[in-house]
């Protein structure tokens, strides 16, 4: 991969899958099929990869596993396909992460992007006003955070290859799909240009919104460090990703947040 995770983690893109090294621990993908994602598309009737993204969730060193199960703290490795549904380039359906009961609250999400490029499409709500909306560009080694409650979902930024990413999330995590299904998906779906380029259409089913669309930034307010893998940063200062599994610590820049 262009990035390296940090662990011992290797990816297959041929079978859709990861191999984990000496002392690291993980478990057999979970595939997602396309008939799966196809109400929250643009076209539910398009033709695309059989299998656009598989999900390992709980991936890690060994020697960190007591710590993590401790900490309600959970690491998870993704592979997306190569390719297009339809004239959409491949992503998830999207999602609100549900209220977590170890911590009573929506948490966040903290991706890393570890080969090919991503955009993350995020908003405040899934309801009719969907609020301040974002699509955050990013390459391999950048890495985006989505606030707790905000509707969200990932795609593929360059369809002539497979993309991979980790991320950072709480251990008991839900998906809350209500609102979002009940719009046909997000506010913002992404559409693919001749070059492959990305552009942006308006889900009619909501008020209209200015979406942003920029590149990943740097995280200061979280103490991360550019080009550091989060999982190494994680197994460096064990209290790193505390705002994960318990955001009321980082109340304030939730409150103000800019993607």
């Amino acid at each position: 991969m262009e990035f390296d995770p940090g662990f011992a983690i290797v990816e297959d893109y041929d079978a859709m899958s990861f191999s984990y090294g000496e002392g690291v621990f993980g478990p057999s993908v979970e595939r997602r099929r396309l008939d799966d994602i196809r109400k929250s598309l643009r076209d539910p009737n398009a033709d695309g990869p059989e299998i656009p993204y598989v999900v390992a969730m709980d991936v890690g060193n060994e020697r960190d596993r007591e710590d993590l199960v401790s900490r309600h703290l959970l690491y998870g490795a993704m592979i997306y396909s190569a390719g297009r549904i339809g004239e959409e380039p491949v992503r998830s359906q999207g999602h609100i992460h549900s209220v977590s009961a170890s911590c009573g609250m929506s948490t966040p999400e903290v991706y890393e992007i570890w080969d090919g490029e991503a955009f993350i499409l995020m908003h405040e709500t899934a309801h009719d006003d969907p609020g301040r909306c974002f699509a955050v560009h990013a390459k391999a080694g950048q890495v985006v955070i989505v606030p707790p409650a905000w509707a969200h979902y990932t795609v593929n930024a360059d369809p002539t290859r497979n993309m991979a990413f980790g991320a950072w999330c709480i251990r008991d995590f839900g998906f809350d799909y209500d609102e979002v299904r009940a719009h046909g998906g997000l506010a913002w779906l992404p559409v693919l240009g001749e070059g492959h380029e990305i552009g942006w259409v308006a889900n009619e089913a909501y008020d209209k919104n200015e979406l942003v669309v920029r590149e990943a930034r740097a995280l200061p307010e979280f103490g991360l460090r550019e080009g550091v893998p989060i999982y190494r940063q994680y197994e460096e200062n064990h209290e790193l990703f505390s705002f994960v599994t318990n955001p009321q610590t980082a109340k304030d820049v939730w409150l103000h947040y800019e993607a």
